[in-house]
Formats: structure tokens, sequence, C-alpha cells
């Protein structure tokens, strides 16, 4: 007898982002197509940013207060905590009551959190201290509260995750990579359920001034759209905040759900770049990352009904990945659009929040808003049932997710 065919599902979702702080509140604000930027001043010039909104400031403040251990820790983190005891419990995992796991003694859950920065903040202020201090000390919290494995086991023991714990950043793609890391436990039966996602809080002085000595960050302080992905003009990259995770789980084809959401492939690619920065202009390494993603279906059903771009609002990047989907669909017009106009980038969380879009879509596709800069050039499927997500970062890597929903 052939062994039954398996399935990653996502079983619960959790995001705090500039579009609120749950589900519900991120869903009502893509509903109604707002952009979520403010203006800040940034070395004396005005600058756009997408930053956490007054209630969902509000209820990640509440969290820090709920322990006495994590007023200590950077906001990427707690950002990361509150996402995930939401995604762990929408997946039924968590006693409602006492925020612990169903099963506490269990150790079936792993626990993947990435970000591109880490502990941005927590790090920027202990070193200002380092440098203030008269003999060059430190807090002795320095150490332990920014290294990058903070992430992962700070939401372990929210959750009471006792399987493996794994925190990474491979840039803009680390999201993305998280989630792929869930499907290989789960398929290769090292873990039974798993927590995937990414966090970033980088508005700081120093992440957003290295942003602008790229010289990609957008001057459309003001605007209503100053970040303009597919823009052609000028750079108009912004910096967000926010963080994303899901719980996964293997199943099998008799018991998947109408409406169930499942990853079917995930897709990773990479070129060899000449500067740290760069891609080519073809986007080899999204070529190679969608091509990946696409094998994996079945032969003969390999339709896309929409495509979430990465395009971070950066002229040279966003004609790259633009080229790639040219090439790999054969010139075939295809429905594509992404969130950055509405949140910005937020770096390693970005594709954790594209997958949380995605997933919005597949549940309420009339809802699709597009911005007015590029709605004339926008292709839209009357059915949504598959959509293909990209990233990629620094460095000439990429990722592509692929998800659908049970119909």
């Amino acid at each position: 007898m052939a062994e039954a065919k398996k399935h990653i599902v996502i079983r619960g979702k959790g995001i705090i982002s500039p579009l609120g702080h749950d589900v519900a509140s991120v869903n009502a604000a893509y509903a109604l197509g707002k952009p979520a930027f403010t203006t800040i001043l940034h070395n004396n010039e005005l600058t756009p940013v997408a930053a956490l909104p007054a209630i969902a400031e509000e209820a990640l403040q509440g969290l820090a207060k709920s322990n006495p251990n994590y007023r200590h820790l950077d906001r990427s983190v707690l950002m990361a905590v509150y996402a995930a005891r939401q995604a762990a419990s929408q997946a039924g995992w968590l006693n409602e009551e006492s925020q612990t796991s169903v099963d506490y003694t269990s150790e079936d859950l792993a626990v993947n959190i990435g970000s591109s920065r880490g502990a941005t903040g927590l790090f920027e202020q202990h070193y200002s201290s380092f440098q203030q201090s008269i003999n060059g000390t430190t807090a002795s919290s320095a150490s332990p509260t920014t290294t990058l494995g903070n992430l992962s086991s700070w939401v372990a023991h929210a959750v009471n995750a006792g399987g493996a714990q794994i925190s990474h950043s491979i840039t803009c793609s680390t999201a993305l990579m998280a989630v792929a890391n869930g499907v290989a436990w789960l398929k290769a039966s090292m873990a039974k359920r798993f927590l995937a996602g990414g966090t970033e809080a980088p508005l700081t002085p120093f992440t957003i001034a290295q942003m602008k000595a790229i010289g990609i960050y957008s001057k459309l302080a003001g605007a209503p759209y100053p970040c303009r992905p597919y823009n052609n003009q000028e750079n108009t990259f912004v910096l967000g905040e926010g963080a994303a995770v899901f719980a996964l789980e293997l199943t099998d084809t008799a018991k998947l759900n109408k409406g169930d959401m499942v990853i079917e492939a995930v897709g990773f690619g990479f070129e060899k770049i000449i500067s740290k920065t760069g891609i080519s202009a073809e986007g080899q390494n999204f070529q190679k990352s969608m091509r990946h993603a696409l094998s994996q279906l079945p032969a003969d059903d390999q339709e896309i009904d929409l495509i979430i771009s990465h395009t971070p609002g950066t002229k040279a990047g966003d004609k790259a990945e633009l080229e790639a989907i040219n090439t790999v669909f054969a010139g075939k017009k295809q429905p594509i659009t992404t969130n950055k106009w509405i949140l910005g980038h937020t770096l390693g969380a970005s594709g954790a929040l594209s997958l949380d879009y995605s997933l919005y879509l597949l549940d309420s596709c009339e809802n699709l808003h597009i911005p007015k800069y590029f709605s004339k050039n926008f292709t839209q499927k009357n059915t949504i049932n598959r959509i293909l997500i990209n990233a990629a970062g620094f460095g000439g890597n990429a990722s592509s997710i692929i998800v659908k929903v049970i119909t």
C-alpha cells in the first residue's frame, strides 16, 4: 500500500505589526487599505517609518510588564513572544488560563525564530553606555540579552516548547527560511509541531542611518505612499517593525479540511554578486528560488494565482525581481502584489508578514487593495487559491514559498 501523502498545515498564526496587534486588527487594516506610515525627525530630516500603532504598543508593553524577566528583553524578542503566543493559542497548543503548553512535558514542539538585525535597540543602548563609561565596563545583562539566541529561547519559554530552539539570520530572507526549516524538520520527523517566524525592531537611529547611507531610503515623508514598490523613478525604501509566527504541523490528506492552509513548496536561490548589496539585473537568485519551489508542485498543476513579491521599493531590486518573474513565467503576465506599500520593509520579519498577507488574501481575496500609483499595471484573477511569496536579502540569497488553501 502506498504511503499516504503528507502536508504541512498552518494551524495557527500570530502577528504584531504597524497594522495592528493581532490577526483581526491586521486583517481589518488590510481590508481598509490605508498605509500605516508616520513621520519622525531623524538627523534633522523628516523620515517616514512604519511603527506599531498605539494599541499594539500598549499590548507589547503589557507583555513586558507581565513577567519580571521580560523587562530586560529587546523589543524584537518581545514581539516574537507576543506573536508566538497568538499562534500557539490559535493552534490549540496553549492552556488559555495559564498560557502554558497543553502538554507541558511534551518535547515535540520545536521553535525557529529569525531576525536580520536581532536585538538592535538593546545592543545600541548597551554599546552607548559602554562608550560613556569611565572604565570601559558594561551591564552584566549586556551579553545574554543581545545574543540572537534570545529569540527562540524566550519564545520556547513562553509556550513551554521542549524541542529544538533555533535562532538565525539570513538577512531579509530570514523568516521564510525559518518556515522552510519547519517544513524540513516536520517532514524528517524531528518534530511533531513547529513554531516558525521572524521578528524585527529596526526603528533605531543607527539602523535608519545605515539604510540612508546605502542611498535607498524614501524621501517621500508625508506622501500618501512613501514606500512605492514597482516605482522605477526613485528609491522609496521605508523601514518598518513587526513580527509574525506560524504554528505548523504535518498531516495526512484524509485529515485536511476545507479552508486549511498548506505550504506546498519551499524554494531557495543564490547568486554570486559583485557588491555587498547588489543583485543581478536578471534577478538570478529569484529565478532559482521560484523555479525550485515550482518544481515541487505536480507537473500538471503549477498554476500560480498571485505572487507576493519582495520588492522593498528599491529601483534596482524591484526591477530585478520583476525581470526574474517575467523570465520564470515565460512572459505570461502574472498577478502580482506586495504589502510593502502599506507597512514598509521589516527586514528579517518581512517574509513572515508577507506569508500572513497571503493567508489573509486566500481567505478573503475580494479585499485585495491595489495602490493607485500602480493599479493600472495590475492583473487580478477572480479566484485566488495558490500564492507564491518571494523574499531576498543582502548577500545574494532568495527564497520562495508556495501556499494553497484547501477547497
